[in-house]
């Protein structure tokens, strides 16, 4: 039996900009604090593989998507806005403070 990640992410990023090294330590810094374990995320450079743009319909970088069996978000931005990615996530971090 696998081990069981209700939260799977996909990161989308534009190589080492400002912006993607942002959104990559703040969306692991989010994973480990408060889905502590629970959780895939794989991280793409969209400069490494262009036509993953139009597959994924991405209009805005870095692009955090979570897919799920009844669930699809999008969150766009460095997810610096930690209480508004979790909400986004739908994360009760409330009890995890």
């Amino acid at each position: 039996m696998g081990k069981r990640t209700d939260y799977q992410l996909t990161l989308f990023i534009t190589g080492a900009s400002y912006n993607s090294v942002k959104a990559i330590n703040n969306i692991k810094f989010i994973c480990e604090k408060y889905l502590q374990g629970n959780y895939a995320l794989d991280i793409i450079d969209v400069y490494q593989i262009p036509e993953i743009v139009l597959k994924e319909q991405l209009t805005v970088l870095p692009t955090l998507i979570r897919r799920g069996a009844e669930t699809y978000k999008r969150l766009v931005g460095d997810l610096s806005d930690i209480p508004a990615v979790l909400r986004g996530l739908g994360v009760n971090f409330k009890d995890k403070e």
